[in-house]
Order: structure tokens, then sequence, then C-alpha cells
């Protein structure tokens, strides 16, 4: 339960910067999210469900929906225009601090979309949210999130100890990366 002291979420948000827009998910997304976190590395490295079709693309546009009225997270499509959605980036307010993640369809990476999302979404919790550190909870083996996180000029926070347990019927170990207030 958000404190009466958290600043709850806009109830629309579009974000630019960096080339893109980032903006709410609508219905008319529904059909292009499978193609989009539908995939065997999304499967892998995220919580996102997996098969992901049509049913569970309306369950995530809902749970999104509920996230943000409730104030834990803000979840976006990330686009260079406002139009066709080619991932999302998510900021999620926990104890451990202002989280962001993020995920880019496997037709749209290599752009550094995810990099650029990631600093358009911590630019906004330091200067809407006020957060003083946002931080990305990844996987040392996952190349790419390390690349993402490096891209966006985070570092990796070595007294901060592993985040471990297990999803999808495997172990996994986070390490936390952040990125403090200009």
């Amino acid at each position: 339960m958000m404190s009466s002291t958290t600043p709850s979420f806009p109830e629309r948000v579009e974000l630019s910067g960096e080339g893109l827009i980032l903006r709410d998910w609508a219905e008319g997304d529904l059909a292009a999210m499978p193609a989009l976190f539908d995939h065997p590395d999304i499967a892998y490295w995220t919580p996102i469900v997996s098969p992901f079709d049509t049913a569970a693309a309306l369950a995530r546009l809902d749970r999104a929906r509920q996230l943000r009225a409730e104030g834990t997270a803000l979840l976006l499509a990330i686009t260079l225009d406002g139009g066709a959605p080619l991932g999302e980036v998510m900021l999620r307010r926990a104890p451990e601090g202002t989280e962001i993640g993020y995920a880019v369809g496997p037709a749209h990476r290599g752009r550094g979309l995810a990099s650029r999302a990631v600093r358009v979404m911590a630019a906004y919790a330091f200067g809407e949210l006020g957060a003083e550190q946002v931080i990305l909870e990844l996987e040392a083996e996952n190349a790419a999130s390390v690349g993402v996180a490096v891209a966006a000029g985070f570092r990796h926070l070595e007294d901060v100890p592993p985040i471990t347990g297990a999803e999808k019927g495997r172990p996994f170990s986070l390490q936390t990366w952040g990125l403090d207030r200009p």
C-alpha cells in the first residue's frame, strides 16, 4: 500500500526523450504484445508469463492499470513516435528502492531502445518522483542487460548482496545496479 507521502502516478503518462516516446499501453496494443513478449529470452530472463498470448496481453494490460492505480508501478510502451510498441519499460516502487525494468521485442533489439528508455524513465523518477537513486536488478549472466545498465550509466553496487530465489522453475541471482540523482 502506498503511503500518504508517496506521490501517486498520474492517470496518463507520456514521456519523451532520447528519440523515444514512452506511453501508456492501450487496447490497440494487445495484438502486438505477443510478438514482443512471447520469446525464449524474455521467458528466461524476466518474470513475464510464457507462453505470452492474447489472453496474457489482456492480463498484462489489466495488471499495468491496477499497479498504476495502487501507485506501485508504471508500465509504459516503448515507441519511436507514440505509435507501434517496440517493448516495455517499467518503474516500480519497492522497499529496496525505485526499480526500473525493461523488455524489448526481439525484432527491435540492437538499436539502443532499452538503454534510452531506461534513461528517460530514470529522468522521470528523479524529476517527478524525487527519487535519489534508481536501480536495475539483473543477472550477471544476462550480457544484454549488463550492456543496457552500462550504456544507461548505471554502476554495479558491489556492496548490495545478490537477490536470490527461483522463478519459473529455475534459480536466479540478481545483482543490483544503481544510478544516482544527477
